[in-house]
């Protein structure tokens, strides 16, 4: 569990009956039940004056944070689901920008089937036990101020008038999002959401990637040199990366929710690279991640572009937002108060 910073609107254990909380559900989630949720529910509804909104439509508990953001009353916002479902709340808590004092803070009880936000914070991925972790948080006053990522269409380009998004753990441009949209096909299709069925894409995306072999993206910095011909990037706010079930997998291991944004770049994806990337990935640790001649590792970055010669999926926090042609990232510190 990462050590405990003393929360700034902290209230005695006999006074977290007067927080005003919202409780956003996503009946959709997983890996909860009905039943469970509405045990869960009654736990927090015991502790303090809880509204709970089940969301109907995608972009729901989005609307549902900005409103909370807006409200003069609510000073917590709960997020019952997976990591799209955070994602959504966050977008809403921040609709007008980061403002840790004034604006509510965020709760996570897990319930998707990957949940790394939520792990990453150091949560169970259980709901019951993250739901007893988060109001024992909440009874001695527990939080931290974490920093999250920004993409929006970059200026003068095509998609210059693509709204703005945050993201908490990873977005990618290229083939991790082209994946992502495979599975996000499948679900629709009435598969369940599995990290086997991660893997079947993954290997039906490479089969089908047509510029394995040379990339088709540049990564721009202020005042740097170009990195060019990327063919896959993976930009990550935390560490880990990913899970494959309880193994935590590592694209940037010295990535943290209290820097900038770390990049993963690869300008090669042949079957024999792909065979020494992958394994470097899935024995990865907090020490080491993919290293090698096709390897970019780039750490603690504010400001960066990513161009693409052709239009590529892009994802942010596991959700597939259509092709771009290039997005501008900016690694936002300190811009959400989590409860942990």
């Amino acid at each position: 569990m990462i050590a405990p910073l003393v929360w700034a609107g902290y209230r005695p254990v006999g006074n977290l009956l007067r927080m005003r909380a919202l409780l956003v559900v996503n009946p959709a989630a997983t890996t909860t039940s009905a039943r469970t949720r509405d045990v869960l529910i009654h736990a927090l509804a015991s502790e303090m004056k809880l509204e709970a909104v089940t969301t109907e439509y995608r972009g729901h508990a989005r609307d549902l944070g900005r409103q909370a953001a807006e409200s003069k009353d609510i000073e917590l916002v709960v997020a019952l689901g997976g990591d799209g479902t955070v994602n959504e709340v966050v977008n809403g808590l921040l609709h007008h920008g980061p403002d840790p004092a004034g604006l509510p803070g965020l709760a996570v009880v897990p319930g998707g089937s990957t949940n790394v936000f939520a792990r990453a914070l150091g949560l169970p991925n259980d709901a019951v036990e993250a739901t007893g972790a988060l109001l024992d948080a909440l009874r001695e006053g527990r939080e931290r101020t974490v920093g999250l990522g920004l993409a929006a269409g970059t200026p003068g380009s095509e998609d210059e008038a693509v709204p703005a998004r945050w993201f908490t753990f990873n977005a990618g441009l290229g083939f991790d999002a082209g994946v992502v949209g495979r599975v996000e096909q499948q679900r629709e299709r009435g598969k369940r959401s599995t990290h086997a069925l991660y893997l079947r894409q993954a290997l039906r995306q490479f089969f089908g990637e047509p510029h394995r072999r040379s990339g088709t993206i540049t990564l721009e910095r202020p005042g740097l040199d170009p990195v060019t011909d990327l063919v896959l990037s993976i930009v990550c706010n935390t560490a880990p990366w990913t899970y494959l079930a309880n193994r935590p997998v590592y694209a940037s291991p010295k990535a943290s929710f209290d820097k900038g944004l770390d990049v993963l770049g690869l300008t090669r994806m042949s079957t024999t690279a792909v065979a020494r990337y992958g394994t470097q990935l899935l024995t990865s640790s907090p020490e080491r991640g993919p290293q090698g001649k096709h390897a970019v590792s780039l750490h603690d970055l504010t400001d960066f572009t990513l161009h693409s010669k052709v239009p590529l999926p892009l994802q942010m926090d596991g959700d597939h937002l259509g092709l771009r042609t290039s997005v501008t990232f900016t690694g936002v510190r300190r811009a959400l108060r989590v409860i942990v």
